[in-house]
């Protein structure tokens, strides 16, 4: 803008101003159009001809006409508020949570239960100007990469007991089914008409479970549910993922407990029964973030999951 050489920037304020007495041709008009009185608007005007020493307008009998000058700061100041408009915006939506970018993680076993992918989506329909990365690691990883702020929230399995500077919020709760080899003599008939196990009889089983460093939370609670019962369960192997844990029972190493969101994965080697009197043997979801995250987008996706989590129960 030529005339801003040399001297100072117009307010903003200011040039609203300006643009509406020169778009209406009359001050009464613009004033009206701003909602204000018309000594303001006129000392508003007053100060930036003053400020660009130049005449912005010319009084005529019947209203007011832009000089030359002011012809040509008329349609810069247009370009400039509507920068200004844009750019309040933007951060209004910002601030709103509407834009930016969430760092979503989750570890296997919670990416199969379908309220995960469901509320993902949501949230992608919902607010389409925040980018999402998604990232699937164990619980150990995605608790390392929350506290160095590289992801911002992770579904997880364990409800994070000491974790230092990480909260995790109760999401649902998840029966638990015995996952075994299709050839296996407790795996006779369909899974879906089978009665459910008593836990007391896999007490001579082989066991195949996903590392405690990995899921702790369920590696605990099936721990904790096989001595209840009487028993200490024989691990004859253990894997790094729930989905290698069940590639192993489709194997014939062993079997295995897991949540019942695991059956979406569906194998002719893998046969899922019920088990019965173990009402507390279940999984839960949890949504894991840093304690006292300010970031309005995370606020967003918190409430969100939230409501789908209320929703669902």
């Amino acid at each position: 803008m030529p005339y801003f050489q040399g001297i100072d920037v117009p307010e903003l304020r200011q040039l609203r101003a300006f643009v509406a007495i020169a778009e209406e041709g009359h001050v009464t008009r613009a004033a009206e159009r701003l909602g204000m009185q018309q000594p303001p608007l006129t000392r508003l005007l007053q100060g930036l001809e003053h400020e660009l020493g130049v005449e912005l307008v010319r009084r005529l009998p019947r209203g007011v006409q832009p000089t030359p000058a002011g012809l040509a700061l008329l349609e810069e100041a247009r370009a400039l508020l509507m920068r200004s408009d844009a750019l309040t915006d933007v951060v209004r939506r910002a601030a709103r949570g509407e834009t930016g970018r969430l760092a979503v993680g989750f570890t296997s076993s919670a990416a199969l239960h379908p309220f995960v992918p469901g509320v993902l989506r949501m949230f992608r329909q919902a607010l389409p100007g925040v980018s999402v990365a998604l990232e699937e690691a164990g619980t150990g990883e995605l608790m390392d990469a929350l506290l160095h702020e590289r992801l911002d929230a992770a579904f997880v399995r364990s409800p994070l007991h000491g974790a230092r500077g990480l909260q995790a919020m109760p999401i649902l709760e998840e029966s638990m089914l015995l996952a075994l080899p299709a050839a296996h003599a407790l795996a006779r008939g369909r899974s879906g008409t089978l009665r459910p196990v008593p836990l007391p009889q896999l007490a001579s089983e082989a066991f195949v479970l996903y590392r405690r460093r990995v899921g702790q939370g369920l590696y605990d609670a099936i721990l904790r549910a096989c001595l209840e019962a009487g028993f200490s369960p024989h691990v004859v192997q253990e894997a790094p993922r729930m989905t290698a844990t069940l590639s192993l029972v489709a194997a014939g190493l062993g079997l295995s407990i897991v949540p019942a969101s695991m059956q979406r994965l569906r194998s002719d080697g893998i046969v899922y029964r019920g088990l019965a009197r173990c009402p507390a043997l279940v999984a839960p979801l949890h949504l894991a973030m840093r304690a006292g995250d300010a970031s309005a987008v995370l606020a967003r996706f918190k409430a969100m999951v939230a409501d789908a989590a209320a929703a669902e129960s």
